[in-house]
This record gives C-alpha cells, sequence and structure tokens, in this order.
C-alpha cells in the first residue's frame, strides 16, 4: 500500500479555483492534499494550505521553480504559509537552513530536474548518491520525477532510491495509471502524487469525453492524520 497525494495542480502549476475544487473534495476524508509553488497568489496558498490542514490532511507544497533564487524564495513562502512537507527543488543545504527548527519536513529532487514541466535526467546511481547525501543532511525523504525521466527506466530510478535510504519516498509527475501505482508500489514507493492525471480524465473514460470539466478525486477512506490516504 502507499500513499495518495492528491495535488490541486495542473500542467506543474496550482490551478486557479484551489480553493473552489478543495471544497467540493474537503469531506472525501483525505489524508495528503497538495499544490505547487506558482500558478496563485500567495495569500491563495495560505488560505488553501489553512483549509487542508483543518480538514485534517498532510498538506504539501512542490517546489518547481527553476532558479535557485525563486526555489529559495518559495522555501521562505513555505515557511510563511506553514506547510508540514516541502516538496522538491535543488538547493538543499541553504532550503533545510531556511527550514531549520520550523517542524517542515523537506524532501528535495534527486537526479537532475529540468524545465517546466520539469523532466528529470541522470541514471539509477546518480539518483541513489542523491538519496544517501540528503539523508545524510537530514532531509525526510525525497520527491522522484521518476516516470519524467530522460536516461533511465522510472522503476529502476525508484527502485535506487528505495536501496539508498530509509526516508519517505514520494514519485511525482506522470503517475496517470493504476498500472504504474500498482508498479510503483511493487518497486518500493512510499507515495505518489497525482493532479494533472486526475483533472484530466486519465482515470476515467467519462472525464475524458468530458475533457475540459472539472474532475472529482474517487473518494478514499478517511485514517489517522499520520497514516492518511493509502492506494
Amino acid at each position: 500500500m502507499v500513499d495518495f497525494i492528491f495535488m490541486l495542480t495542473r500542467q506543474d502549476q496550482t490551478i486557479e479555483d484551489c480553493l473552489e475544487t478543495f471544497e467540493t473534495i474537503a469531506d472525501v476524508g483525505l489524508g495528503h492534499v497538495g499544490f505547487k509553488d506558482i500558478g496563485v497568489d500567495r495569500d491563495t496558498l495560505l488560505e488553501l494550505n489553512r483549509r487542508i490542514k483543518a480538514s485534517g490532511a498532510v498538506s504539501y507544497m512542490e517546489v518547481v521553480s527553476t532558479t535557485p533564487e525563486d526555489c529559495l524564495r518559495s522555501a521562505r513562502n513555505a515557511v510563511d504559509i506553514a506547510v508540514d512537507r516541502l516538496l522538491g527543488g535543488t538547493e538543499v543545504p541553504e532550503t533545510l537552513e531556511i527550514l531549520q527548527g520550523t517542524g517542515i519536513e523537506y524532501l528535495p529532487f534527486p537526479g537532475r530536474p529540468e524545465g517546466h514541466p520539469t523532466k528529470l535526467g541522470g541514471s539509477p546511481e546518480d539518483v541513489a548518491a542523491d538519496c544517501r547525501r540528503f539523508a545524510d543532511l537530514g532531509c525526510a525523504g525525497v520527491d522522484l520525477l521518476a516516470y519524467r525521466a530522460t536516461e533511465a527506466d522510472p522503476l529502476d530510478l525508484v527502485r535506487a532510491a528505495r536501496g539508498a535510504m530509509a526516508g519517505y519516498l514520494v514519485v511525482a509527475g506522470s503517475v496517470d495509471s493504476p498500472a504504474r501505482i500498482a508498479a510503483l508500489a511493487e518497486a518500493g514507493a512510499d507515495a505518489f502524487t497525482i493532479g494533472s492525471a486526475v483533472f484530466d480524465g486519465s482515470f476515467s473514460p467519462r472525464a475524458r469525453r468530458e475533457a475540459g470539466s472539472r474532475s472529482r478525486p474517487c473518494a478514499a477512506r478517511r485514517s489517522r492524520r499520520t497514516r492518511p490516504s493509502r492506494w
């Protein structure tokens, strides 16, 4: 079983109607809900994070900014917004310094993330080396863009990350089918994110026929905050 992190995102940015969309699913019982650091203004993210945490879910912000300066600015925003977990980014020592004493868990990108929407370069050996280094620095885990890989088999990257660390292994990006979810679970992932695939209807033939309409995620059972939605 793996945790399902529902991302209020599409095409690697937070959806404009994230507050309204969250209200439609707030009673479903999702245990992990997140958003990106771009797409809406900071005040909207503040309110969205407040609502997510009030629902009993763990909140996530994923950094997809592409410059070191913007990544560190997003880390500072994460502190102001008071998310539970910060995903992504590559400026690891600097980000950990920003987060020190806040209680926010940090899970950076291993490998070589590039561009927007983000692709991932790097071999399994590169990913494993990064995972070990991040663990030594004190990171809670990693945010692995396995299915965005350009130089390696996605599942080889997951297995490499799992073998290199004991932390929380999140796989993000292009998780768009039950088969991929099952493969991730077998390879050792702790969690996966889905955003665009929900809104684009990848898991619903009906939604695919109604492209462009808002999709609601499938119901997940409510559980304890530290052990939320499982797939």
